[in-house]
């Protein structure tokens, strides 16, 4: 199942994207198998052209040639087949000082692709496996074998799964704000890539009601008809904290926040004794044209320690192991039907800087792939 999508381009299909279709590696390690596509002498890559200080917009990218890097001692060759892109590049973007590098004028930008390798560097991998790596952006990609792990044949239906943000949405609810039984569950931001795996996540764990946000009207149905959202607060519709404290008459037990601002400081005046909040990003702040900057959210420091509120940041850098942790939960979840994989495809490298603007704009709902 996947999300609806606004653009001209028809939403992907779980059938348009499985092991014996787009994705399928080539079997060039058997005898009389056909051998991997020969590779040019140049290829495309999305470079950024400016910093970004305002709204995102196609004169911040610019499509050009480079020579196709070649494999090497621990390094492989990969031709990108997907690739996601994320609010969070925007802060990458920015000239803010982050804990995390940063894109660089003239460069490349990168991010999480699924591949089929090309050249092996000599160790454990071969041409036509299929890999995830963090090169994206780009038509070939030299990555480190480090960087680089194999996508094995049926780990998931769909080999573009790998690309989700469930791990995210995994990882925080599970071992930042702890979901057990009987929860109720407020995600901020949940028509997302991270929002759009996180409800049916929660319900997985046994949340008795979870609710959303989303600043537009018409992904409503979508969240409670497919992603596991019993209510959903709606961004401009009035003040946060009236809409949530309708939704959770009885407060909240958790939230998983990627939005920041005013849903934060709402999510605390609605909070149980005893809630659990895993921070995960600052979309107010991604999408509103100030990358990289503070996002104010007023909060009672009274009310944190009257009702012992937890507050925790959680990324996914502190945690190596979640990956292949989410993808077997993840598997189990997609085949029982009880998790979805919402996501819009866009064809094209071309047109992954139109896919981006379009997310800031929050056209799309879930993930947001590029086929390469």
């Amino acid at each position: 199942m996947t999300a609806p999508n606004t653009e001209p381009e028809p939403p992907a299909t779980a059938a348009s994207l499985t092991p014996s279709a787009r994705l399928a590696p080539h079997a060039s390690s058997a005898p009389g198998a056909p051998a991997v596509p020969a590779v040019p002498a140049v290829h495309r890559e999305v470079r950024l052209a400016a910093r970004l200080r305002g709204a995102l917009g196609p004169e911040h990218f610019t499509l050009a040639e480079a020579p196709v890097p070649a494999a090497g001692p621990g390094r492989l060759l990969v031709r990108n087949r997907i690739m996601t892109v994320t609010a969070a590049m925007c802060s990458k973007m920015s000239d803010a000082e982050l804990p995390m590098p940063s894109f660089v004028p003239g460069q490349a930008l990168w991010g999480p692709a699924l591949g089929e390798v090309v050249q092996a560097g000599g160790g454990g991998f071969a041409p036509g496996d299929l890999v995830v790596h963090p090169y994206g952006w780009r038509e070939f990609a030299a990555v480190e074998e480090g960087r680089a792990r194999r996508v094995e044949p049926g780990e998931l239906p769909d080999p573009a799964a790998h690309l989700s943000q469930g791990a995210t949405a995994w990882g925080a609810l599970t071992r930042a704000a702890q979901v057990g039984p009987g929860d109720t569950v407020f995600v901020t931001g949940s028509a997302g890539g991270v929002g759009s795996m996180a409800g049916l996540i929660a319900k997985r764990l046994g949340a008795a009601r979870v609710i959303g946000s989303t600043g537009s009207a018409h992904k409503i149905p979508y969240l409670r008809e497919a992603l596991g959202y019993d209510d959903v607060v709606l961004r401009g519709a009035g003040p946060v904290e009236e809409q949530l404290r309708r939704a959770a008459p009885d407060g909240i037990d958790v939230l998983l926040d990627l939005v920041g601002g005013e849903q934060l400081g709402a999510a605390l005046a609605v909070a149980r004794t005893g809630a659990r909040f895993a921070l995960v990003g600052a979309l107010s702040q991604q999408l509103g044209g100030g990358a990289g900057r503070a996002v104010p959210a007023e909060m009672d420091s009274l009310l944190m320690v009257t009702r012992r509120v937890t507050l925790r940041g959680f990324s996914m850098v502190d945690h190596p192991d979640l990956p292949q942790e989410w993808t077997a939960e993840f598997e189990r979840g997609l085949r029982d039907g009880s998790l979805v994989f919402a996501h819009t495809l866009v064809r094209g490298l071309d047109q992954a800087p139109r896919a981006l603007c379009e997310l800031t704009r929050g056209c799309h709902t879930g993930a947001v792939l590029v086929e390469c």
